[in-house]
């Protein structure tokens, strides 16, 4: 069976201000492109259809084109919610869509009710596993605590249940099986554009959490990488930050055999324009014909003078038309009193922005434990609250 796995699409998404509708839409032309011309038999999408849980009139009648040609081709299509989705909006019609080949899945009670396809080997189940907010789905799930890999993992044991009555009612190892999940495992290298989904600290789940399963279909991640042989992120089809600007952009095409091997083949998509990092001082960023490649990019310019520049973005932009972003990072020494907020915060996650606060105030000592706990317990409650929000809404 062939499998184009993709995720991340971010429609209504722009990049510094630069709207992307165009370069999303040249995307799913290639993604319905590719289903036809390397005769694809089922599209996954791993999560984070839209950028926020109210996308744009606009990015919703991109999406509605997209799954009638997907439905028109007649090649089953498989997605699931992801974080910055509206679960309950997009499920909105699932069972109708169902019908069309269209199989959403963004309800956790339905981890375990898979998407049965088959080919000349056998039947295959798509177990779609939605974006899981430990808070909200841990007693739906039953898992013992609310944590990512606690919810995940007892998602995963509903999954390998339904999997294994297959199997004995069939024959042992008859049924292949994949799953799509949206999450971060320990592993996979993130990148500035992904929305922070920590809880109690930890944001990773192992990779053991799949134990199992042939085929893992992962989405969050920006990066398409390979974090074992069975598991991969497809990354998002375009870059949504200059994190992202060494990326290269693809889907994955999956060819699962018979007895559940696979091989796998990273399919390129569209690049709208390049991105670009430049770094040093502004006339040798002005001057230096080795940034003669980087003239057409979107660029992010840092500049490193001692002083800032008179009029640097007017500067450059004469240089480079499409500069976007600009960044002042003076050389100076680390122990200089001048270093900037950013840099001494560089690298720091919010609880450990919150810890050094305390020891500020407080003179040089930092939060015990018991505090360390309730500072994480103030994160992690306003995350639920603002989840709780959004499914209400």
């Amino acid at each position: 069976m062939r499998i184009l796995h993709t995720s991340d699409w971010h429609l209504g998404r722009s990049f510094h201000r630069v709207p992307l509708l165009d370069a999303q839409a040249a995307f799913l032309d290639h993604l319905v492109a590719t289903v036809r011309e390397r005769d694809v038999d089922v599209v996954l999408v791993a999560g984070d259809v839209y950028d926020r849980a109210v996308p744009p009139l606009a990015a919703v009648e991109l999406f509605d084109s997209a799954l009638h040609r997907l439905a028109d081709a007649g090649v089953p299509t498989v997605m699931i919610s992801g974080n910055h989705d509206s679960a309950r909006r997009l499920g909105v019609g699932a069972g109708l869509f169902g019908r069309a080949g269209i199989h959403l899945r963004t309800d956790p009670e339905g981890c375990a009710t898979p998407v049965v396809l088959s080919d000349h080997h056998g039947d295959v189940a798509f177990y779609g596993l939605p974006y899981l907010e430990p808070a909200l789905v841990k007693d739906t799930l039953g898992a013992a605590r609310a944590g990512h890999e606690a919810v995940l993992g007892a998602a995963m044991d509903q999954v390998r249940a339904d999997l294994s009555a297959r199997s004995g009612a069939t024959g042992s190892g008859a049924t292949r099986s994949v799953v799509l999940a949206h999450a971060f495992v320990a592993g996979g290298r993130p990148s500035d554009s992904e929305r922070d989904i920590t809880v109690g600290g930890v944001a990773a789940v192992p990779a053991g959490v799949f134990d199992g399963i042939d085929y893992v279909a992962l989405g969050h991640l920006h990066g398409s990488q390979t974090v074992t042989e069975r598991i991969r992120y497809s990354g998002s089809p375009l870059a949504y930050s200059f994190s992202e600007a060494d990326h290269r952009k693809t889907m994955w095409l999956i060819d699962l055999d018979g007895s559940g091997g696979l091989t796998a083949e990273r399919v390129d998509c569209p690049v709208p324009r390049p991105l670009a990092r430049i770094r040093g001082r502004l006339d040798t960023l002005i001057e230096d014909p080795a940034l003669e490649r980087h003239e057409n990019s979107w660029v992010e310019a840092t500049l490193t003078d001692p002083a800032r520049p008179a009029e640097p973005m007017v500067r450059l932009a004469r240089r480079f038309p499409h500069i976007l972003g600009l960044v002042l990072d003076p050389d100076r020494a680390p122990e200089d009193p001048h270093a900037s907020y950013a840099q001494r915060l560089r690298g720091r996650d919010d609880h450990q922005i919150a810890e050094d606060f305390v020891a500020h105030v407080r003179g040089g000592t930092g939060p015990d434990e018991r505090e360390r706990t309730v500072l994480r317990e103030a994160f992690d409650d306003v995350r639920v609250d603002d989840g709780v929000h959004e499914v209400s809404r």
